[in-house]
């Protein structure tokens, strides 16, 4: 398949930013001789951000790699200006820099936003996020990638989905999204243990997040259904007795391997209709489980928890 990273969402053509600038046209080191091209002038076409540090400060050493990643994430959206404060102190001091690291925002000549000490890289990608929303841009390369994912698995292309995820991880090896999203499509497959590999390979610090979550919903779902069987004879046994909770437990569980997810919403609504307390609320945990699985904007989980509130709430 073509390179999606730069392309558009639909992989037809080139995004509008062009073929991304090299590392070396979006992070200079700036000083009062170029201060003005590379900043001031830069700025009236996308923001600059400008991180002021010195070589003995510690935190400037985790905040400096931090930065220069989110920024080659973006691709030319934004770029980097490095200002060394013991070298250009004229530069510090217009700008009242009182302590390092220090993180002022340019667009259209002016500073927009900024920030001072070392804040973790979830928040660094925000605020280039946020710049680049400011600046009227679209979304990053590696956006455009999982938007082209999503889209391709909603139109039954999952072969195109993998590739996009896997150049999504050649350009940020541990993106959690593109993590989960193969997990998902290894579950899909019936490939377990592949999707047990996907998440484990997920930082830590990210294992909390929403579609990682839904992925390992996704996996546990799986794995339960692994034990379900033929569905023949439970839809018989629910039949024949519409209180019998664990058949239609395991049942809900099977009519959602089989990606019957409707039905198995259904079955787990009933039980907790008829005794939500069964096995220590298992009605109702499987339901959040499948909910998570589903994601948190997917129209029958929307509908499932307006459900289950009308239930829990009556």
């Amino acid at each position: 398949m073509e390179t999606l990273i730069g392309q558009s969402p639909s992989g037809a053509a080139p995004s509008a930013r062009g073929p991304a600038p090299s590392a070396a046209e979006l992070i200079k080191d700036v000083g009062l001789a170029n201060f003005r091209k590379d900043v001031i002038e830069a700025s009236q076409q996308v923001p600059v951000i400008v991180d002021f540090w010195a070589p003995w400060c510690g935190p400037c050493k985790q905040l400096g790699p931090a930065l220069e990643k989110a920024v080659l994430a973006a691709a030319g959206a934004v770029r980097l200006a490095k200002i060394d404060v013991d070298q250009n102190p004229e530069i510090a001091q217009q700008m009242r820099i009182q302590s390092i690291p220090a993180v002022y925002a340019f667009f259209q000549g002016q500073p927009v936003d900024g920030f001072t000490g070392a804040v973790p890289d979830s928040q660094v990608k925000t605020f280039v996020e946020r710049l680049i929303k400011l600046s009227g841009g679209g979304a990053s390369p590696i956006e455009e990638a999982l938007d082209f994912a999503k889209a391709a698995i909603a139109e039954g292309r999952p072969e195109e989905a993998e590739g996009a995820y896997a150049e999504v991880l050649q350009a940020e090896p541990q993106h959690p999204h593109a993590l989960a999203g193969l997990a998902k499509l290894a579950v899909a497959r019936g490939a377990l243990d592949e999707a047990d590999e996907f998440l484990a390979a997920v930082a830590e610090d990210k294992q909390g997040d929403a579609e990682v979550a839904s992925a390992r919903s996704a996996l546990a779902l799986a794995r339960e259904a692994e034990n379900v069987g033929d569905l023949g004879p439970l839809e018989a046994a629910v039949a024949a007795n519409p209180a019998d909770h664990q058949a239609r437990l395991d049942l809900a569980i099977g009519l959602h391997a089989a990606g019957r997810n409707e039905a198995s919403l259904d079955h787990l609504l009933e039980i907790v209709k008829r005794d939500r307390k069964w096995n220590d609320e298992a009605a109702r945990k499987q339901l959040v489980k499948l909910f998570e699985a589903l994601g948190f904007d997917d129209p029958l989980a929307i509908e499932g928890r307006r459900r289950l509130s009308s239930i829990l709430f009556s």
